[in-house]
């Protein structure tokens, strides 16, 4: 027989123990056999290895060659540049690689919450004397003792119980203190027995000993701290479209510089004048400022988030909200607001609201003794924390307390006499008080325990008898409210004479005062951000570790479910379908998953994501932890939230509301949306880089821009307004459409046409034409030499990069768009936006105007006719991209 299915003695025996403990030398002989009571970290890569594996995915190694490239170009001809070109590419790849690492760290993180989950000193027998030790000493066979507000340190199987109640949300995600007692169970599985305390769990009530069993790895909580630390880190979505990006646009700008090198060979270039040529066409087609502006963006995202109560500890999770289709939340803390409260009061045949009663004073002295019974019958302690006085105990408890306070504010202070303790057979508990009327029994418990107890009812004209016809009312009204999801306790009393005996024959002709009906009401924001969900096409599950008619309940009354037959599924049903059969009843419109284990839960998560879901898990304890880790982003509660479920997470929400993930998924889904903004926006100047390195291979004319100049737009001049595309307000309808298609991709064939044929094509033309026209004005003919440092060629080049940049000032505000006009998205509205702008030109002014400008990037001063010469080219621009989005706005007007 298992454990648990043992009586006391037997299962004390079948450790080899007793009720002395054990022994030091047994003790000390455990523990080097079991180890310590401590979670265990798996094994991992060596840190060293995990660091360099942030230097050698696919981008990172293309900039690495050709920095390389880059360092024996300079070492092989020098004063071209390169050195300085092969320092900046180490730079992106340092940056970036040491973000990536960073975020490593999560699973360390997630072990040390779970360590200091676990309380650091415990009360043990050892040879058959009570001594404290530290939590990680003990062994199985070990005699431990619990009171009230205990951590339960180990998987313990209790010997003694009184009046014990633990809460056990952490590990089975019930929002309920469940009762506990030392008899052996009849329960087959271990984390069901009423005789079972979990590790990671802590006593609200009562005084235990309790036998370990299972200490460390081998507990329950080991098995979930295992789960978490193995579940399989997802890539977000972001994640995986920058691996494609840099991708496409490494083997891009490598094929049109291995083509390039074949057409310098074949129309006579040197070697080395080609080779240098080809690494020209790299760099040009190469925007080594992408990542950056990506990272930066989305750091910025998440302090727009952090104003709206969402905290993002992992920043690719930013976008990765935009992508969400399916949220899997929590029920307690998250939908509701994690608080017992008295939903309804049934007296005399009627049905009453507490704020009723507290304004029918007549109502309230009648009912004296119901009222009594919520604030006498309990085991709540008072204490104080933080200078104020607070109840300390079953949150049920402090609702009746609550309750009745607030409806007979003066309470009188009944000395207690005696007491019968709650137990899970009885499912009541009884106090006897001295009053001023005499001593008066007052009970409370589950109606099918108190009711059968009654000969009385109190009605409104007095006591009279419980007749067969009263009773049944009484229990159609409790079925009405268990249908409702309400948590049911019912009320009796009776006066006592002096010489009363034993007390337990107390429980007998007792007068029926009342029923109430409890409940974890839901947040008043919560119904109001399902709808945006339903609006934005992102399917919410309820998946809770409470009971399945309080889910249900939970999820009509905030129009989760709007049908009469939602599908509820059990963790036992659960358990038993298979992956096939789960994966199809995952399609029900509307599923209810109630008594879910971790296991289950992360189970329910990887086969969403096998359907192809972007899945957002919300949790908040130690059993939330896997799921949370497994799923794409993972939110945590910030306020009830165990440290386990904040370090498994991508997100902590600050207020612990539902309705603040809503508001989370608006920003992430306008950074996608950004982030296509300034990738068109950065990939447009790469053809107007590119266009002079083809114009002086194919028609030998001195080259229109250096590799520094290239450098100059894409890490300078080119991030600050970039950054500004990407803070850019959600649109007005992005909750009205649902979340984007997984195929859909950052960059696509509408993004690279309008990028690179269209708006890129124009900047190439202005700045070509800028550069010849400097040569013009100065009598340059074709055909004719320039030297690297000649004063006209350094002022041509000059004009050639100050007409990028001008164009790019154009092309900054056209992007904030691609189908609204610039009239209707306007040049205001995003501050950072225009110092972005400010600090383009003031860069531009200064490499054209400075002599640190022109040491650095080979520049010379140009005068003001060549500025107004490129002036109209930037209005041509604007002219031609307003046509271009009016045709496409009338073609999905007629689409």
């Amino acid at each position: 027989m298992k454990i648990h299915q043992l009586p006391p003695l037997d299962a004390i025996a079948s450790l080899k123990s007793s009720e002395d403990g054990l022994s030091q030398a047994e003790a000390g002989r455990r523990l080097h056999e079991f180890g310590l009571n401590q979670v265990e970290a798996i094994a991992h890569e060596h840190l060293v290895l995990r660091f360099l594996k942030n230097f050698t995915h696919f981008f990172a190694i293309i900039l690495l060659l050709a920095a390389v490239l880059a360092f024996v170009a300079e070492w092989h001809d020098p004063g071209q540049d390169m050195a300085t070109l092969g320092f900046a590419i180490l730079g992106v790849i340092v940056v970036n690689g040491l973000f990536s690492f960073w975020q490593e760290f999560r699973a360390e993180k997630t072990l040390v919450a779970l360590r200091k989950l676990l309380p650091q000193q415990v009360k043990v027998m050892r040879d058959g004397a009570l001594v404290q030790l530290l939590a990680e000493q003990l062994v199985p066979g070990d005699i431990v003792v619990l009171a009230q507000g205990d951590n339960v340190p180990a998987d313990c199987r209790l010997i003694e119980a009184f009046g014990v109640k633990v809460n056990t949300a952490t590990i089975t995600g019930e929002s309920l203190a469940k009762s506990r007692q030392a008899e052996a169970s009849g329960e087959e599985m271990l984390f069901r027995s009423k005789n079972v305390l979990l590790a990671g769990t802590s006593l609200v009530s009562g005084e235990a000993r309790a036998l370990v069993f299972a200490t460390g790895m081998r507990t329950e909580f080991g098995k979930i701290a295992h789960l978490t630390q193995t579940a399989e880190i997802t890539l977000s979505p972001l994640q995986l479209e920058i691996a494609r990006l840099s991708r496409f646009v490494a083997l891009l700008a490598t094929l049109i510089g291995v083509v390039f090198f074949v057409i310098g060979e074949a129309i006579g270039f040197t070697f080395w004048q080609n080779f240098i040529f080809a690494i020209g066409i790299i760099v040009a087609n190469v925007p080594e400022g992408l990542l950056p502006t990506v990272t930066l963006a989305l750091a910025m995202a998440t302090q727009r988030m952090a104003r709206r109560h969402a905290l993002v500890r992992h920043l690719p999770s930013v976008e990765t909200l935009g992508a969400v289709t399916v949220i899997c939340t929590d029920k307690t803390g998250t939908l509701t607001r994690n608080r017992m409260m008295v939903k309804s009061v049934f007296l005399a045949n009627a049905a009453y609201a507490p704020d009723v009663l507290q304004q029918q004073t007549e109502l309230t002295a009648h009912y004296r003794h119901f009222l009594l019974t919520a604030s006498l019958c309990q085991d709540l302690q008072e204490t104080v924390q933080r200078g104020k006085s607070t109840w300390l105990g079953d949150p049920m408890e402090i609702a009746l307390m609550e309750m009745s306070h607030s409806v007979m504010p003066e309470q009188p202070h009944y000395l207690r006499i005696d007491e019968i303790p709650f137990d899970t057979d009885r499912m009541r508990i009884s106090t006897l008080h001295q009053t001023p009327d005499g001593l008066m029994l007052y009970c409370k418990g589950a109606p099918e325990m108190v009711l059968p107890l009654c000969q009385s009812i109190l009605l409104a004209d007095g006591v009279a008898p419980l007749t067969p016809e009263l009773k049944a009312g009484l229990i159609e009204h409790q079925n009405k409210m268990a249908e409702a999801g309400l948590r049911i306790l019912a009320f009796a009393y009776r006066e006592v004479s002096s010489g009363y005996g034993d007390v337990k024959q107390l429980e007998q002709n007792l007068v029926f005062s009342g029923l109430v009906g409890l409940e974890d009401p839901p947040r008043p924001e919560v119904a109001a951000a399902i709808q945006k969900c339903e609006a934005a096409g992102i399917k919410v599950i309820m998946i809770t570790g409470d009971h399945p008619f309080t889910a249900a309940a939970i999820a009509r009354e905030i129009g989760l479910v709007q049908t009469e037959h939602p599908v509820i599924l059990t963790g036992d049903m659960v358990s038993r379908l298979s992956t096939t059969q789960l994966q199809l009843t995952l399609d029900a419109p509307e599923i209810i998953f109630a008594r879910v284990r971790a296991d289950q839960k992360m189970r329910i998560v990887n086969i969403l994501k096998q359907k192809q879901h972007i899945v957002a898990v919300t949790g908040d304890g130690v059993n939330d932890a896997p799921a949370l880790k497994s799923a794409h982003i993972g939110i945590a509660m910030g306020i009830a939230g165990t440290d386990v479920a904040k370090a498994s997470a991508d997100m902590i929400l600050l207020d612990d509301n539902f309705a603040s993930i809503v508001s989370a998924i608006e920003e992430g889904r306008a950074v996608f949306d950004n982030i296509r903004k300034f990738l068109t926006y950065i990939l447009t100047s790469n053809i107007p880089e590119l266009i002079p390195y083809l114009a002086f291979a194919l028609f030998k004319i001195p080259l229109p821009l250096t590799i520094i100049q290239i450098l100059a737009v894409d890490l300078g001049t080119d991030l600050m307004p970039a950054l500004g595309l990407g803070v850019e307000q959600p649109s007005p309808g992005v909750m009205q459409r649902p979340p984007r298609a997984r195929q859909d991709r950052l960059i696509n064939w509408p993004l690279l046409m309008r990028a690179y044929l269209f708006l890129g094509l124009l900047e190439a033309t202005a700045a070509m034409a800028a550069f010849f026209f400097v040569l013009h004005l100065a009598g340059w003919q074709y055909g004719q030499d320039l030297a690297h440092n000649d004063p006209l060629y350094l002022q041509a080049t000059t004009a050639c990069l100050s007409a990028i940049i001008v164009m790019q000032v154009m092309n900054v505000f056209l992007c904030r768009s691609s189908r609204l006009s610039i009239f209707t998205t306007g040049l205001g509205g995003n501050r950072l936006l225009l110092w972005g702008v400010a600090l383009e030109m003031l860069l531009i002014l200064l490499i054209d105007y400075t002599p640190w400008g022109h040491d650095v990037f080979g520049t010379a001063p140009i005068a003001l006719r060549v500025w107004l010469f490129i002036l109209p080219f930037a209005l041509g621009m604007l002219l031609l991209e307003e046509l271009r989005k009016r045709v496409v706005r009338k073609f999905y007007r007629q689409a």
